[in-house]
């Protein structure tokens, strides 16, 4: 749960993606949700009834539909039916600013990207963010700074609705050693991006990275 808005007490969950497209959870409307309402074109639903939310999530697949802003007052419970439709995964990464300030992007499958991975049994969001940022990168010499956000993401494989939820942290490399794409992973490039020209490499990424780089205090 994400604490936002004018009063301390608002729910706003808006880091959700299915399709890539987003989906906002929250009991008031802010100012922030009425402009992204207006430029992303998002359908605003006011207390959405928990039996129709398969067939909503069903209708994300057209695309004239770009995402919706689900209004209510029990947002949890709207949140937590949302999540009953797949099989919730684990995953961490990081954001990584080296000592010019430079960004670390990844270039994999056709998109930039951040280094993250799925937990392992027993493992911390911390650790496996480290450990997932060191194989796909090959950097040793980092150390997390603090979290920064969660996002959700859903997605279809091996037959399953899975619904990733990533830890985000924030990342300080302090070493000397070069990167090491990862290829076994699909990483074919490493870069590092000044943070002036991050919202260029944004409109070949994903819409939940546009989210951690936000909540890093980045304009994209």
């Amino acid at each position: 749960m994400k604490k936002a808005g004018k009063h301390n007490n608002t729910y706003i969950m808006e880091n959700i993606f299915i399709h890539e497209k987003p989906v906002i959870i929250c009991d008031n409307i802010t100012e922030k949700i009425k402009s992204r309402i207006s430029s992303e074109q998002l359908i605003q639903m006011h207390e959405p009834e928990l039996k129709n939310i398969e067939s909503l999530l069903h209708a994300l697949e057209d695309n004239a539909i770009h995402g919706y802003v689900w209004q209510s007052h029990q947002p949890e419970a709207v949140f937590q039916k949302l999540m009953s439709h797949f099989e919730i995964w684990q995953a961490a990464g990081g954001l990584i600013i080296n000592y010019q300030g430079q960004v670390l992007l990844m270039f994999r499958r056709g998109k930039w990207d951040l280094p993250k991975g799925k937990m392992e049994e027993n493992e911390t969001p911390e650790r496996t963010a480290r450990r997932e940022v060191t194989e796909e990168t090959g950097l040793h010499h980092i150390h997390i700074e603090n979290k920064l956000t969660d996002t959700w993401h859903a997605y279809r494989q091996f037959g399953k609705d899975i619904m990733k939820q990533t830890h985000w942290y924030k990342m300080q490399f302090t070493g000397t050693e070069l990167t090491v794409p990862q290829i076994e992973e699909d990483i074919l490039d490493i870069q590092w991006i000044k943070p002036e020209n991050i919202s260029k490499y944004m409109k070949y990424s994903y819409p939940n990275l546009k989210a951690v780089f936000e909540s890093a205090g980045y304009e994209i």
